[in-house]
Order: C-alpha cells, then sequence, then structure tokens
C-alpha cells in the first residue's frame, strides 16, 4: 500500500512540473436577466472615456447594469493601470456575488500579465460570462482550463459603434440570454469536407502560441478539439512559424477540425502565395480534417460570437459550413 501511495506522489508531482493540471469539463455559466449587474473591465490596454461611456449605455439598453471597474480607465505606460490593478479589477468581477458577466472594454497588450496573478479556482468559484477577443484570448484560455465557458466576441467598443442593434450584437445578446447559436456559411474554394464534434477552443493565433506549454495553455486538453484562429497584423511567415510550432507539439496531429478566421493587415511575402488562406491551405490540406475558411471571426466585421469551450459540431460540405453549439 505504501509502495502504492509513494507511486501516486510521484506522478502527481510530475504532472505539477510539467504545468499540467487536473482537467475540469467546462461548465457554462448561467443565463443573464434583466437587471443583471456586469462588470466593465479592462485587462489589456486602456481605453477611452468615449468607448466606455457608450458601451455602458448600451448595456443599459439591453437591460443589464454596468460596473466599472476601480482601475478600469487607468493608464500605465499603454495598459488600464499596472498589471496588479488590472488583476485586482479582474479578481474582484469573479469574485462579487452580485456581478453576473464580464465585459472586457477592449484589447492590446497586457492581459497574459494577469494570468499568475489569478487563482484558476478565482475562475471556477462562481462561473460567470467573460466576453471580449484579440488580446483576450489569453484570458479565454485560461478560463476553459480551469473548466469555465467563455464568449469570444464584441467589446465595448464595438457593440457601442453599431449601437448595440446590428446582427453580430443580438447574437452575443441573444448568447448571454441563454440561446446558443448555429451559424451557416457558404462554401469557400478551400474549404476540406468533413463533420467532427470537440470542443471549441482558439482565438488570436499569437496569443494562444504564447500559452503554448503553461497550465493556460487550452490546446493542452485532452478531449477531442476544434480549433478557430485569427489573427491582426502578423506577417505571413511569422503565422507560419506559429503554425509549424502547433505540428512540432504535436497539436496539429489531434485537432478534429480546424475554422480560420479573418487575417487582417498582414504583409504578403514575395512568395507564390496569393493571401494568407493559401499559405494555410497548402499545409492543412495534409490533414484528414475538416477545414473551413473565411470564417467571419476576429479584427474585422462581422465578428460573430463564439462560445469558447462549448461542444460544437463542424460540417463542412460542398454546398457550405456549418457550425453548431451543443448543450452540455
Amino acid at each position: 500500500m505504501k509502495t502504492r501511495k509513494s507511486i501516486l506522489i510521484i506522478v502527481v508531482l510530475a504532472f505539477s512540473l510539467l504545468g499540467i493540471q487536473a482537467q475540469h469539463t467546462p461548465v457554462m455559466p448561467r443565463p443573464l436577466k434583466k437587471g443583471d449587474r456586469i462588470a466593465v473591465i479592462s485587462p489589456s490596454s486602456s481605453p477611452t472615456e468615449k468607448t466606455v461611456k457608450e458601451g455602458c449605455e448600451i448595456l443599459r439598453q439591453w437591460g443589464y447594469v454596468p460596473v466599472v471597474g476601480p482601475h478600469a480607465m487607468n493608464e500605465y505606460h499603454g495598459f488600464a493601470g499596472t498589471a496588479d490593478e488590472r488583476a485586482a479589477d479582474l479578481r474582484w468581477a469573479l469574485t462579487d456575488s452580485t456581478i453576473s458577466a464580464i465585459m472586457c472594454t477592449r484589447g492590446g497588450d497586457g492581459a497574459v500579465q494577469l494570468l499568475t496573478r489569478i487563482s484558476p479556482s478565482d475562475f471556477r468559484r462562481q462561473p460567470k460570462w467573460l466576453i471580449g477577443f484579440s488580446d483576450i484570448t489569453a484570458l479565454h484560455s485560461a478560463m476553459v482550463q480551469a473548466g469555465v465557458m467563455s464568449i469570444h466576441g464584441s467589446m465595448l467598443h464595438a457593440i457601442s459603434s453599431q449601437n448595440g442593434t446590428d446582427s453580430v450584437s443580438v447574437m452575443l445578446h441573444n448568447i448571454l440570454e441563454g440561446t446558443l447559436p448555429t451559424y451557416y456559411l457558404e462554401h469557400n474554394a478551400l474549404d476540406q469536407p468533413g463533420c467532427a464534434e470537440g470542443l471549441l477552443v482558439g482565438g488570436n493565433f499569437s496569443v494562444l502560441c504564447g500559452l503554448a506549454g503553461s497550465p493556460y495553455d487550452c490546446l493542452l486538453r485532452r478531449e477531442p478539439l476544434i480549433l478557430f484562429i485569427e489573427d491582426t497584423d502578423e506577417e505571413m511567415t511569422k503565422v507560419d512559424r506559429m503554425l509549424h510550432h502547433l505540428e512540432v507539439r504535436g497539436v496539429l496531429q489531434r485537432l478534429k477540425g480546424i475554422i480560420v478566421g479573418h487575417f487582417t493587415d498582414y504583409k504578403r511575402p514575395k512568395n507564390d502565395f496569393e493571401d494568407m488562406n493559401e499559405m494555410l491551405h497548402s499545409y492543412l490540406r495534409e490533414l484528414d480534417i475538416p477545414v473551413c475558411y473565411g470564417f467571419p471571426v476576429g479584427h474585422k466585421r462581422p465578428n460573430l460570437p463564439l462560445i469558447e469551450g462549448c461542444r460544437v459540431r463542424l460540417n463542412v460540405s460542398n454546398a457550405g459550413t456549418s457550425l453548431t453549439f451543443l448543450m452540455p
């Protein structure tokens, strides 16, 4: 018996040293209702006063009560306050029982600085929706690893610029209130047909790759995964490198499906590839899995809200693509 206990302790210690944590199946936060309080925080770069003011007004029009974090408007070398200040706002939003959801003001840089300042138990104690994209990918990945779903979607600037009434804002509002979407896309000539189910993870490709091998890396999860990627202002050669980073880690070979979103404002090197999608296709076509190109997610409109950590069904065919979110 003592020998078995010793072996168990050694295994646990080994997994801890490798940064591998106990895997929690992601839970879906409860739907919001009128009058619920939404924390407005800035985990990354500093927002403008106009963004926060107008975005909060849209949340009020949706029937919610926005509560701006103590440091959400701070300015510190481009960040919305020091890492400790931003982490304090996130911890408050996660642990305050009167807060029902968390809306990020904007992306930018700096969300990764918060990860070592937040305990995974802070995410799990009171599961609640966190909404954002771009640099907020770091928080999405950490939340999925901790066992809580989150929403990769429009932040305050986007919903206010569209008055909160455009189709994407309506979809986000519907998800917050408990309606899971199914998206349909027209066929893309580069699409690879197939049907797969798995946990949806992903976001900004460079931010995601920056978490590689850490306890916050959602690509370490052992379930079947469907990955979505997007990015902006990244050279084609750098995206090539990131893709092969997934390959050498063995991640690419484990994926059940891939969704290629918007890649914007990138520099095209002197090669024969027409665009980013063609470059990605030259490698991904070797995989025997469904791959969808041109999915509307990322740094241009439309940016469809996606539920990270939710089980989805991806169906790619010559008739088009469907992405269905499945109830847990």
